[in-house]
């Protein structure tokens, strides 16, 4: 348990780590990135979190359930519909606006506009910190498997980099916006802080229902995909017709965590 926890802390502590850096880049450049630019930075996010989906936590969720004797596509397949359904439930639940499209979800608010930026990439990386602490978490209770850490600092990593411009992605709308320097810096910090938080919970989760990782795999996986298929990939897209840009993203994203995960793992 213990293990499990400083190892999650580590994991976490690092994608926490990369949405700051990002968010300092509100100190070097002036106004918010192009549009076409954060499309890019949108696609490479889906990319990523597509790959974790299924490398770092589908498939492993299937290989626990079918070493404990049961069908591998339930725990599956249930776990990753109530993960979508929980996500749901947060994007209807709490009021948000996306910067790219300016596209304004959840119930009707009076809160400021930053206020309701900062929210949408806060509901994104909820479900990032959950995969992140339970790849860790798995890996601990397979006595320290050096193949399942390597597995996890690879889901670590890939999200990690993701992270970067996601931070930036925060922080250079809400200087747009005219939020003061130091306090748009700050805010972008605020929004990757529900990534250590929840990833510890889900660590200390797994300690009072550790018979039930396969469903808490697939329940971050449903989760992220939720978040890709709901914002990103829209987002990314731009119109239409795509954004060929925003494809590329996509692509880059899934390609770069589909290496890190099977070279590392």
């Amino acid at each position: 348990m213990r293990q499990a926890l400083l190892w999650a802390a580590g994991g976490t502590g690092f994608i926490f780590l990369m949405t700051s850096l990002g968010s300092g880049m509100v100190f070097l450049f002036k106004g918010a990135k192009s549009s076409r630019m954060q499309r890019v930075f949108l696609g490479f996010a889906a990319g990523v979190m597509i790959a974790a989906s299924i490398w770092s936590l589908l498939l492993p969720a299937i290989e626990e359930a079918e070493a404990a004797g049961m069908p591998g596509w339930i725990p599956a397949a249930g776990g990753f519909v109530l993960g979508a359904v929980f996500l749901f439930g947060l994007d209807r639940l709490i009021p948000h606006l996306h910067a790219v499209s300016n596209t304004f979800e959840g119930p009707s608010s009076r809160q400021k506009r930053t206020t309701l930026l900062i929210s949408a990439l806060t509901l994104h990386n909820i479900p990032e910190g959950m995969a992140v602490g339970l790849a860790f978490a798995l890996a601990a209770q397979h006595q320290g498997s050096a193949a399942l850490y390597a597995s996890a600092v690879a889901l670590a990593l890939g999200i990690g980099i993701q992270n970067f411009p996601e931070g930036a992605a925060v922080s250079l709308p809400l200087r747009q916006e005219g939020m003061p320097l130091g306090k748009a810096f700050l805010m972008g910090i605020v929004s990757g802080a529900v990534e250590p938080v929840f990833g510890m919970l889900t660590v200390l989760s797994v300690s009072l229902v550790g018979q039930f990782m396969p469903w808490l795999l697939s329940f971050a996986a449903g989760a992220m995909m939720y978040v890709v298929v709901e914002e990103l990939i829209p987002e990314a897209r731009g119109s239409e017709h795509g954004d060929v840009l925003g494809t590329a993203g996509v692509m880059g994203g899934f390609l770069i965590m589909m290496i890190l995960d099977v070279a590392l793992g």
